[in-house]
């Protein structure tokens, strides 16, 4: 009795001022309040709270302790949990566990728009009733592979928590998926089997390919959702889409887990809704499609109408659903019916069936005592005509019934309502039968058929819940009774776990006692049950639902089913059976006829021989599949005796619970929160009324029996460890956590029965932690006030000290001031002096000067005025001279000039007439033919002399300069003698030094090099000499061409002057003929002249050769004919284009083939230097150098395999890349030589007519590089893909460039009168070229980033989000004190730098190869948008993670992202981290009122709200945010529910952009734009270590070309 008042007085202790507890209320369920007064006696308690809304209104409890003391306490108000616990996920981790709590944490995250809530292994689904973005594909696979609890609670988790026992154990398992009408238990389903069907597996392999898309199985299994809520849901008054039947989905796995099949069970189809359908509420949704739906020409077939000319349709008043499109629906069921293997022509079968229901139940029944029907009742002659059935033979049993006897057969009449009972049973008939051969249909298409290939199941059970309405029938006890027996299995199942818990814990325990409705279930499937009453009152010929009560009455009225049996005080066509939720009155009105659910024998026979051989292979495969489901019951029945409903639905149950019983079931209780289907609106009471019926207290309940509280040896440590000395916790001293929690409850609980110890656990009755909370509240407001105490005094002399300081200050500073201030005046007193000085000098100083400047100026004026006076006498008798001497000149030189104008005159006329005599005299000269000819053979014999010196000076140059190379030839060669000679003397000079006997062999080798020198000064002399003589030959031929040119500008000027003789003189004939035949002559030298020294232009050659080798009459081997053209759209491989990326296509198949080994071979530097001239030497001499033209021809017919073959092994498989090294960066050419070389080879058989072979060659190169891109994985792709790429590129340009100056050149020919043939196929091969090149760069871009893209997906989450490099806040994963001891020293898998450092190879690669800018921008900007969606996804679906340390973790993660962007030219693509940015601002704000509400949607604008109520949800307040040192720095208090209701009534569920999650970036899809063609001159540089004989040759050749046409080209500018 002492430990017992001990405890109770312990638990009274726990009420303290302030405490908050909850009391019932009849409107919202349950309200709090706050512990205003507590007073205890002796006897007694009374405690006095004040209501938490509604500040005037007060709770009172008053009890006795005796009171108390009996019930253990538990009459006490149930306490309140603190605010932080208020949001928790799982309502087992409340610290109070008990109804008002459980209420109050659902309606909390409800109001916070969170649906899902854990209880144990039962997860709470509130239905929202509004569009939540909680099940796209991006949160599948966010839950894909996630064990439960590292997100939210979600349905997803509970399907992979299904889905990884099945996998692990190899066992079948089962998801129970219930609710009340209106839950979104459909939904639920609908999103389970999705989820399977979707959802990607990395442990097990299987791997969702986004490109195919779903199984065939797979889509099936989704279709099947379609189907069955057509032909089986309904819009009912509490759901719009109201499953009317329960059904069992087995989702079938092979060994693989890859979904193979599926198979459906049904249950109970509410067959009445057919014929009837109370008001609001609608038939099944078929028939309203149907009408809808279907076209034009089949209604007129079916006779269909609108809904409301049908009886079946229009008696409730409803046919339309709210934002429902019956048509676009009825398209939906279609394509779904489809999809499982129906045809067109059977679904119109089963159509037609659909419309003959609807025409039946149009059928019109007339009489007052006996029923009448005419035979031409529109209706009637439709139903026969629908079904193939005879009309007289369907109205005649329609209206009539047969009763047979041993002797005779009676038939007789029936009544107008018997009349209506029997044809809406034959309706009931053919919609059930139909219904079941549907199901039959769905499971044949959906069965795996391949015998062992099934190896386990996961099932998925939508059953109705438990039902309590004003009026209940047969299908509510049916239901009511399916709900008992899951009931059962629930409570069975959380018992067994509880007891396996705690024997897996090995803790000490004793039975717990539950609350079994084993009774009641037995009163109803008994023998003599319920339902055996039912059965055997239907089989009697005169049976009622009277007679069925009385029965009842009669057996149940014993004192052993008083708990579970009740008869009406009012009725007695009624009974009460008391379930596990509730008392439910069944009226009886109904049962037998429901029960029976029988068709009369003479239609059942006229269906099954109808016309119809659809109607009759229906009927008969329903028929066979119910006869088997009754055969294959274990119990027995009378062949006799046809199966009554009741009996069906309970071998079928009983089959049920046996397949759950054998599976491991997992459980998802669907809540509906108001009655009126309003968005986020939540009704406590209704709320409360569910979870009692779902079992969710009742769990609660189970485990408060026990040892409701567990807690694991850390969590317990890390929350009371305060409660100790620190010497138990010390993190210093590596503490014992066992010890730790031991020492503490020793302490403090003194009672061992109040908790128990078990292996990883700690487990405590109920109301042990309210207590152990009470300590811990006490302790930390002791630690607080003690913290405050110190705090304040060190504020106080902290502030004492700042008052002194600044005393001192201000005193100092007053002292400085008045010193400075006399130092001032002393200052301003000896300034005063020194002016006075200054001043009186310079007063004496201007009288004096202004006294002398007085007498300087008078003086001056004096002697101005002497010395003018003078100067006037002097400037009068100079004037005078000068007149006199101009006056004299002036006569003298006039009598000069008269003189020598006479004597000119004279001599003027005396010449004029002297040369007019020899004018005449000259002119009659010019007339005779011989002078004529002596000019032409003296210019033509001149212009001979000229060709030949010219001639001669050509020949000699020529030789000159085979001597120069010949004499640097021998230079060289003496160069190099003089060098080994040189490092010959050194070698005999180091040897001297160690033996004095090679002293004369040193003195004979520095003799030969003396010589050796002496020669080669000889040589450079000759060289010299040479260039002197080469520089004067150069002077002369200079003046030869200046000669030729005054010579050729002396004939261009005779004919003028000829032209300009007087016709006058004499006409003729004979010396004009004689004159044109001389300029015919002239014009002919001028000619020779001309041609002999101008050079044939290069353009002119180059365009004359392609258009010559193009010709079919001289190339019709090599050129392209009609017969043959090239083929249009062939990739490397040789297949068809028809799309973008046509290589990689059809080469994925040999993706997994390397063309050669798949590990990059590197260049050493020293390797990449040019190749010697040694590579030519041996080709010198020959016909090659003489004729490169004919070699290039014998190459190509002859060695063009072996070309095309050193192509693929030197330059592409077995090539060896310079390593990307940033410090010593490669050359442009030692990178892009391959493309050069291709691109030099293609183009060189394009000039010279050899289409074809270019095509083969070009096609196979782009596939051997593709091939060898693709070989490569993982992050050895950088190098290999980042140097081809740019290759690629390259070779395109070349291309490009190739072309537009072959264009050039034809245009040339053209206009010179040379057409060039074959140029049309020329252009549609470059242009299929261009496209391949295009594509072929577009794969390799592809390939690589989807490896890239795969590394980095990897990567990122650990780096960016895990990654803790930011020194001094190091966030615990747990958030624990003893985070550092509990938690080891887990790393994340990848770094910060691992992230930067393979960035930065990526970046490498690409600078080194030359990418185009454009190219390297694409690159980075695609990864980094995946670094920024990947780590934001992840982010904002993480729970107890996100937290003010992890977010400025995140944040400086970020920056060093931001700042390699910066320092690597792509600034720009930080937008693409934005989010992530904005996210990790988000959770440093601020979050205690609404103004920081408004201030983070101000900061974070680019986050959608759904995505900031994510963010705070998921935000955990440490301890230290808590503390009084960081709310004097950092003001951020816990984030109470008010805040969290506030974000969350932001969201707009109509908001298409206000989404969850971003759209993942495809890994396998990577867009890429090819940037534009350089222009580009081929190289034809090739490293030394590149051996290739043909290759080698081929550029040799090329080279030479150049040299000859670059030879010219310079000889022509020479002689322009």
């Amino acid at each position: 009795m002492a430990s017992e008042s001990q405890q109770l007085m312990q638990a009274i202790d726990v009420y303290n001022k302030g405490t908050k507890a909850w009391f019932e209320d009849d409107q919202h369920g349950w309200v709090s309040g706050t512990l205003l007064s507590k007073e205890v006696t002796e006897t007694s308690v009374k405690m006095t709270f004040q209501d938490d809304d509604d500040d005037s209104k007060q709770h009172e409890f008053e009890s006795t302790l005796a009171q108390l003391q009996k019930t253990n306490g538990g009459n006490l108000p149930p306490l309140r949990n603190p605010p932080k616990m208020e949001n928790t996920d799982d309502l087992t981790n409340l610290s109070y566990l008990n109804e008002p709590s459980v209420l109050n944490t659902i309606r909390t995250r409800y109001q916070q728009r969170n649906i899902y809530t854990y209880s144990g292994i039962v997860l709470i689904a509130a239905n929202p009733f509004d569009r939540v973005p909680l099940y796209e594909a991006d949160i599948i696979q966010q839950y894909s592979g996630r064990r439960r609890g590292e997100l939210e609670p979600h349905l997803f988790a509970i399907a992979e928590d299904a889905y990884r026992c099945m996998i692990r154990e190899k066992t079948n398992q089962t998801i129970v998926v219930s609710g009340e009408s209106g839950a979104g238990k459909t939904v639920s389903a609908k999103y389970i089997m999705r989820y399977f069907a979707t959802a990607d597996d990395d442990e097990s392999g299987k791997k969702r390919d986004t490109s195919s898309g779903m199984t065939e199985v797979e889509e099936q299994i989704l279709a099947t959702n379609p189907i069955m809520e057509a032909f089986g849901n309904a819009k009912t008054t509490r759901n719009d889409n109201s499953s009317r039947f329960g059904k069992y989905i087995e989702i079938q796995f092979d060994q693989r887990a890859n979904i193979v099949g599926a198979k459906i069970r049904t249950y109970l189809l509410e067959r009445s809704r057919l014929i009837f359908q109370p008001e609001t509420e609608r038939n099944y949704h078929i028939f309203y499609q149907l009408c809808s739906g279907a076209p034009l020409t089949e209604r007129k077939e079916l006779e269909l109408k609108d809904w409301t000319k049908f009886h079946y349709l229009n008696q409730s008043g409803t046919g339309v659903v709210p934002n429902v499109d019956d048509a676009e629906e009825f398209d939906l069921t279609q394509r779904s019916l489809s999809l499982v293997g129906i045809s067109v022509q059977t679904q119109w079968q089963i159509f037609r069936l659909l419309a003959a229901l609807l025409h039946i139940g149009n059928i019109e029944i007339g009489g007052r005592n006996d029923a009448t029907l005419s035979e031409t009742e529109p209706s009637l002659v439709t139903v026969t005509k629908l079904l193939g059935i005879n009309p007289s033979e369907f109205r005649k049993w329609l209206v009539r019934k047969q009763i047979i006897t041993r002797s005779e057969k009676i038939v007789s009449n029936l009544n107008p309502t018997q009349a209506t009972v029997v044809r809406d049973s034959v309706a009931k008939y053919i919609y059930a039968s139909l219904f079941d051969w549907l199901v039959n249909v769905v499971n044949e298409s959906l069965s795996c058929h391949e015998e062992g290939r099934v190896a386990t199941f996961i099932g998925v059970l939508d059953i109705y819940g438990f039902e309590h309405f004003k009026k209940n029938s047969f299908e509510q006890f049916c239901i009511n009774y399916a709900n008992e027996k899951l009931q059962q299995q629930f409570n069975q199942h959380v018992f067994k776990l509880e007891q396996e818990e705690y024997v897996r814990e090995q803790i000490d325990w004793k039975f717990i006692d539950f609350s079994d409705n084993q009774k009641c279930i037995e009163m109803i499937e008994a023998k003599l049950g319920i339902l055996s009453l039912l059965d055997e009152e239907s089989r009697l010929p005169s049976g009622s639902d009277q007679g069925f009560c009385d029965k009842l009455y009669a057996n149940f009225a014993t004192p052993a089913y008083k708990n579970y049996f009740k008869k009406p005080r009012f009725s007695n066509a009624a009974f009460t059976v008391v379930h596990y939720a509730h008392d439910v009155q069944y009226e009886a009105e109904g049962f037998i006829d429901k029960n029976k659910d029988t068709v009369p024998d003479e239609l059942l026979n006229l269906l099954q021989n109808a016309d119809s051989t659809f109607l009759v292979e229906m009927l008969r495969s329903a028929t066979a599949s119910a006869a088997a489901q009754v055969v294959d019951t274990p119990k027995k029945l009378n062949a006799a005796k046809k199966p009554t409903l009741g009996s069906i639905f309970k071998l079928s149950l009983i089959n049920l619970m046996e397949t759950i019983g054998q599976t491991n079931v997992h459980y998802i209780r669907c809540i509906k929160p108001n009655e009126a289907k309003v968005a986020w609106v939540f009704e406590p009471n209704m709320v409360l009324a569910q979870l009692r019926a779902c079992g969710v207290l009742e769990t609660i309940r189970i485990s408060c029996a026990g040892y409701p509280s567990r807690w694991t040896f850390e969590d317990f440590a890390d929350r009371y460890y305060a409660l100790v000395n620190s010497k138990y916790w010390d993190p210093n001293t590596n503490p014992d956590i066992h010890n730790l929690c031991t020492v503490i409850l020793d302490t403090y609980i003194q009672d061992p029965d109040k908790y128990q110890v078990g292996l990883t656990k700690i487990f405590f009755r109920a109301g042990q932690l309210a207590y152990m909370e009470k300590l811990r509240s006490d302790r930390w407001n002791e630690c607080t006030i003690l913290l405050q105490k110190n705090m304040r005094r060190f504020i106080v002399r902290l502030r004492y000290l700042r008052m002194k300081d600044i005393a001192i200050r201000l005193q100092q500073i007053a002292r400085k001031k008045m010193g400075v201030r006399k130092l001032e005046l002393l200052r301003q007193e000896k300034a005063a002096i020194k002016i006075q000085t200054a001043w009186r000098r310079y007063i004496a100083r201007k009288r004096y000067l202004q006294q002398k400047m007085f007498t300087v100026q008078l003086q001056a004026v004096v002697r101005g005025h002497l010395a003018r006076r003078q100067f006037g006498h002097f400037k009068k008798n100079f004037a005078a001279t000068q007149i006199q001497r101009l006056i004299r000149g002036w006569m003298a030189r006039k009598l000069y000039h008269a003189r020598r104008d006479h004597i000119i005159a004279v001599q003027s006329h005396v010449r004029r007439r002297q040369a007019q005599k020899k004018l005449i005299a000259m002119r009659a000269d010019a007339r005779s033919a011989s002078h004529f000819q002596e000019v032409s053979y003296k210019l033509e014999s001149k212009v001979v002399e000229l060709t030949q010196s010219l001639t001669q000076q050509k020949s000699e140059k020529e030789e000159l300069r085979n001597k120069a190379s010949q004499l640097e030839t021998e230079v060289k060669t003496w160069m190099e003698k003089y060098e080994k000679l040189n490092n010959k003397a050194k070698e005999l000079q180091t040897a001297l030094e160690a033996s004095s006997t090679l002293q004369v062999e040193l003195q004979t080798v520095q003799k030969e090099r003396d010589q050796l020198q002496k020669s080669y000064q000889t040589s450079l002399d000759k060289i010299k000499k040479q260039e002197d003589d080469y520089i004067k030959l150069s002077d002369e031929l200079s003046k030869h061409k200046e000669e030729i040119t005054s010579l050729r500008n002396g004939q261009q000027q005779q004919p003028p002057q000829r032209s300009m003789s007087r016709s006058g003189s004499g006409t003729r004939s004979e010396d004009r003929a004689d004159v044109m035949e001389l300029k015919n002559q002239i014009a002919v030298l001028k000619a020779q002249l001309a041609q002999s020294l101008k050079v044939q232009p290069k353009r002119q050659q180059s365009v004359n050769a392609f258009s010559r080798n193009l010709s079919p009459a001289r190339e019709q081997r090599r050129a392209m004919s009609p017969e043959s053209p090239i083929p249009r759209g062939r990739s490397p491989t040789g297949a068809s284009v028809p799309f973008r990326r046509n290589s990689l296509a059809d080469s994925g198949k040999s993706k997994r083939d390397p063309v050669g080994s798949n590990r990059v071979i590197y260049a050493e530097p020293d390797q990449m230097r040019p190749m010697s001239i040694d590579h030519f030497n041996k080709l010198r001499g020959t016909e090659a150098e003489t004729n490169p033209e004919e070699a290039i021809h014998r190459l190509l017919n002859e060695d063009e395999g072996f070309l095309e073959e050193e192509i693929l092994e030197g330059l592409i498989r077995s090539l060896k890349i310079i390593p990307p090294n940033p410090q010593n960066p490669p050359l442009k050419p030692e990178v892009m030589f391959p493309a050069h070389i291709i691109g030099l080879s293609v183009t060189q058989m394009w000039r010279y007519g050899y289409l074809a072979e270019s095509e083969r060659l070009i096609f196979t190169v782009m596939d051997t590089i593709q091939k060898y891109c693709l070989s490569f994985t993982g992050e050895e792709t950088i190098v290999p893909c980042a140097y081809w790429l740019s290759n690629a590129h390259e070779l395109l340009s070349l291309v490009c460039s190739t072309e537009q100056e072959l264009e050039r050149e034809m245009h040339y020919n053209a206009m010179n009168g040379r057409r060039a043939v074959g140029w049309h196929d020329f252009e549609k091969l470059v242009a299929l070229v261009k496209y391949e090149l295009q594509c072929l760069e577009d794969n390799i871009y592809h390939h690589w980033l989807t490896e890239l893209k795969k590394k980095l997906s990897k990567m990122a989450v650990p780096a960016v989000i895990e990654n803790q490099s930011l020194p001094g806040f190091i966030a615990n994963d747990t958030g624990r004190f003893f985070g550092k001891i509990l938690s080891g020293s887990s790393q994340p898998a990848f770094s910060m730098d691992d992230l930067l450092n393979f960035m930065n190879q990526i970046y490498r690669a690409l600078k080194c190869y030359f990418a185009a800018p454009f190219v390297i921008e694409q690159v980075l900007t695609e990864l980094l948008k995946l670094i920024g969606i990947t780590t934001f996804n992840d982010l904002v679906m993480r729970r107890n993670f996100n937290s003010w340390k992890r977010a400025m973790q995140i944040q400086y993660n970020i920056t060093r992202l931001e700042e390699w962007c910066k320092t690597h030219e792509v600034a720009d693509a930080t937008v693409q981290l934005e989010h992530l940015t904005q996210a990790a601002k988000l959770l440093q704000l601020k979050k205690s009122t609404l103004e920081d509400v408004k201030i983070i949607y101000d900061v974070c604008w680019m986050l959608a709200p759904t995505q900031v109520q994510k963010l705070i949800q998921n935000y955990i307040v440490a301890d230290y945010e808590a503390s009084i040192f960081f709310h004097y720095y950092f003001p951020t208090d816990p984030i109470s529910n008010d805040i969290l209701g506030a974000v969350a009534s932001r969201v707009d569920s109509g908001d298409t952009n206000d989404i969850l999650l971003l759209d993942n970036v495809s890994l396998d899809d990577s867009p890429y734009e090819v940037p534009e063609p350089h222009t580009v001159t081929a190289n034809t540089y090739l490293p030394a270590f590149v051996s290739l004989e043909k290759i080698q040759g081929w550029v040799y050749l090329h080279a030479l070309l150049r040299m000859a046409l670059l030879k010219k080209f310079l000889c022509h500018c020479s002689s322009i």
